[in-house]
C-alpha cells in the first residue's frame, strides 16, 4: 500500500514543517493545498520537498476533495496543519502499509492546550477517521464540521498512538477560532431553518460548561480545564445570539 498524505493550509507558519516531517518515512508523498497564505507557509513548504499548490478558499469539504482528487496514490492520510504523528502511529501506519485488504484506519488525536496536553474536558479520547482508500471516499458538510463519507462494507480499525494535535498557543487564540466556528455553525444552522429562544443561548452556555468541567472531568486537567469549557461555554452564547440575528435580519 502507498499513501498520500494531504494537508490544507492558511498561514501554517508556525506548525506546518513539524507536521511535515513528522510525515516522513511514512508518507510516498505529501501534498499540501493552500489558501494564499500571508506569511512563510509558502516557502517552509517548498524548502521540505513536499508538493505545493493553491487554490482560493471555497469551504472545509469542497477544499479537501479538490485535494483528495489531487492524491496519485490509493489511500489518503488527511492530516491539519496543526497536527503531527507521533512514533508509536508512525510505526503502526508503517505495518499498515504491508496489508492487501482494504481498511479504514482510525487515529486518536491528543490535543496540546497552551502548553498542556488535555486528557479529559471532553476532548481525550478524540478519534478521528483519517486514513482510508481514495476510492469511494469523501468530505461532506458545506459550512463546518466536514464529515468522511466512506465506503460501508469496509471495517474501520483503530491504530495504536497519538495523532498530536498542537492547537492553541494562548487563550486569545482559543476564543477567535471558537467564535469563529461558532459562526459558521449558527450560518449552518440557520441554513437548517433552526431558531433559537432569548434563553437558549445562556442555558446551552451553562450546560455546556457543566459538561465539560464536571461530567467529561475537566476539573482534572487544572485551570486549562476551565479555561476550556468557559470559552465553550461563551463561544456557545455567541454561537446562539448569531443564529438568532440571522433569523431577526430574514
Amino acid at each position: 500500500m502507498k499513501i498520500s498524505a494531504t494537508i490544507i493550509t492558511l498561514n501554517e507558519e508556525r506548525n506546518i514543517e513539524r507536521c511535515i516531517s513528522s510525515l516522513k518515512g511514512v508518507a510516498d508523498e505529501i501534498i499540501v493545498l493552500d489558501s494564499f497564505s500571508k506569511d512563510n507557509t509558502e516557502k517552509i513548504c517548498k524548502g521540505l520537498e513536499v508538493t505545493f499548490t493553491q487554490r482560493l478558499w471555497e469551504g472545509y469539504a469542497s477544499t479537501k476533495n479538490h485535494l483528495n482528487s489531487l492524491a496519485q496514490y490509493d489511500y489518503i492520510l488527511s492530516i491539519d496543519a496543526d497536527e503531527a504523528l507521533d512514533e508509536e502511529l508512525k510505526q503502526a501506519i508503517l505495518k499498515v502499509k504491508e496489508r492487501t485488504d482494504p481498511e479504514i484506519y482510525s487515529l486518536n488525536r491528543m490535543t496540546n492546550y497552551c502548553g498542556k496536553w488535555i486528557k479529559h474536558s471532553g476532548w481525550y479520547p478524540d478519534v478521528k477517521i483519517r486514513l482510508f482508500p481514495k476510492e469511494g471516499s469523501y468530505w461532506d458538510g458545506e459550512f463546518v464540521h466536514e464529515e468522511l463519507v466512506y465506503p460501508m462494507n469496509l471495517q474501520v480499525i483503530q491504530l495504536e498512538g497519538h495523532l498530536s494535535h498542537y492547537s492553541y498557543y494562548d487563550y486569545k487564540d482559543h476564543r477567535a477560532r471558537a467564535d469563529k466556528y461558532s459562526t459558521l455553525t449558527a450560518m449552518k444552522m440557520y441554513k437548517a431553518g433552526k431558531k433559537a429562544s432569548v434563553l437558549k443561548p445562556y442555558f446551552s452556555a451553562l450546560a455546556r460548561f457543566t459538561s465539560m468541567f464536571f461530567i467529561k472531568l475537566g476539573f482534572l486537567d487544572g485551570w486549562k480545564g476551565f479555561k476550556i469549557a468557559q470559552i465553550s461555554a461563551q463561544s456557545n452564547v455567541f454561537k446562539y445570539q448569531e443564529l438568532r440575528r440571522l433569523n431577526r435580519e430574514e
